[in-house]
């Protein structure tokens, strides 16, 4: 399923313009060494990919507790319910029981660091911009780790989110180079089509946790698969013959 991080990386990262464009516009880079300025926009998106991958990890292991249970296509099946449910749910309910309350509090210390480290212009400044800036909260980045939670393994957990972060970069690049090159009406456009993605996706999970045998999309179970290659053939054993 790592088609559908890579998905919401090059889609997502319209809104990812939107909530992060202004820390990208106000990167303390380069201006007059272009291969200097290569290099302090790399280190950024190494920060920021760094950050996804150990949120990825995090989750993975949460996922493969899951997993241990027998409860991978359950959980999958799951996840593609809440992703639809998010999508649905009004904004109000949200606003009301302030889910993201504790959330916020937590990242208030790294909005803080990060305010800082945008004043200084030290090598290192760049990969700590990138690192803090993927701990901000972000919608697309919670529906991201849905994700790395159904794939029920800690590694392919960090894949899952290094693989979102990466399909980031050529927006993010673009609005650190161009800054603010998206009109009101195109930004309207785009937020309209992200619940459309959230959707589709959701429902590409629910397909997964299905077990429809579609190959990539729906594997069978793997106790079915396991079965299904079971040796038939007879077993002959002296003038008897087995069969399995």
């Amino acid at each position: 399923m790592l088609y559908t991080a890579l998905l919401f990386g090059l889609l997502g990262s319209f809104h990812c313009v939107g909530m992060c464009g202004p820390i990208a516009f106000l990167l303390p880079v380069d201006r007059t060494n272009n291969f200097k300025k290569v290099g302090q926009i790399f280190l950024y998106h190494f920060g920021r990919i760094l950050a996804y991958s150990i949120i990825g990890l995090v989750f993975g292991l949460v996922g493969k507790s899951l997993n241990l249970f027998g409860l991978q296509q359950q959980l999958s099946i799951l996840i593609g319910v809440l992703m639809i449910a998010v999508i649905f749910i009004p904004i109000k309910t949200f606003i009301k029981y302030n889910f993201s309350k504790p959330i916020y509090m937590a990242v208030s210390k790294v909005k803080s660091a990060l305010g800082k480290e945008l004043k200084k212009k030290t090598p290192d400044t760049f990969l700590t911009i990138g690192f803090l800036n993927g701990f901000l909260p972000c919608g697309l980045v919670y529906m991201a780790v849905f994700g790395a939670i159904a794939s029920g393994n800690a590694l392919q957990g960090s894949l899952y989110m290094a693989v979102f972060g990466i399909g980031t970069i050529p927006l993010m690049t673009s609005a650190i180079y161009l800054g603010n090159f998206l009109n009101g009406q195109v930004r309207q456009r785009i937020r309209r089509a992200i619940p459309v993605l959230v959707v589709i996706i959701g429902c590409l999970f629910i397909v997964r946790g299905l077990g429809l045998g579609i190959p990539y999309i729906s594997p069978k179970p793997m106790t079915e698969q396991v079965d299904a290659s079971q040796n038939c053939a007879p077993i002959i054993s002296g003038n008897e013959v087995i069969t399995n």
